[in-house]
């Protein structure tokens, strides 16, 4: 490991070291738009109906089985989850823009710190809002849920979380050491 990884203060006083912050926030900003993204996969998807995400088709199905849901508590829910799933489509597609415009930024030949900032900034403007609309979303959900039907499906979430968190550490004790 180079010198100007171990000394943050270092990194940042040659051009090599800035460009190298530069492209580590364009990743860590185009990774937190990407994830948002994949929660809710484009035609193909395989949360449900294309483009709905984990708010369409089966997925919604899937969230109130077990729930003793009704059938009209279903429609509710369903038409919810298609609004939302329509907005973050829309969402997605800015976040598609925002990650080639960065691209072109740092793989130009002068790298413009202004620009890359300013991408920086809009891709979590971008984030603040599909997370917004998804709290939305989940917000008029819970008004349609009685207050147990809410438990149970928070405890449903509690588990699906923690087998996700199990198998993030699992693939890292896996992953190859370099």
């Amino acid at each position: 490991m180079s010198e100007s990884f171990r000394t943050p203060a270092r990194a940042f006083a040659s051009p090599r070291g800035l460009k190298w912050m530069l492209l580590s926030m364009l990743l860590a900003a185009s990774a937190t738009v990407a994830l948002s993204a994949w929660a809710q996969p484009g035609p193909g998807g395989h949360h449900g109906e294309p483009g709905m995400g984990m708010f369409g088709g089966r997925g919604v199905d899937h969230m109130l089985d077990g729930l003793n849901a009704t059938d009209a508590q279903r429609t509710q829910i369903k038409q919810i989850a298609q609004a939302a799933a329509a907005d973050l489509k829309a969402q997605r597609e800015q976040g598609r823009v925002l990650r080639e415009r960065a691209m072109q930024i740092f793989t130009a030949p002068n790298v413009d710190a202004a620009a890359a900032e300013s991408v920086r900034q809009q891709m979590v403007q971008q984030h603040d809002q599909a997370s917004r609309r998804t709290l939305q979303a989940m917000l008029d959900a819970s008004k349609v849920l009685t207050p147990e039907q809410r438990v149970k499906l928070g405890e449903r979430m509690k588990q699906r979380a923690d087998m996700m968190r199990d198998r993030m550490q699992r693939m890292e004790r896996e992953r190859p050491r370099q």
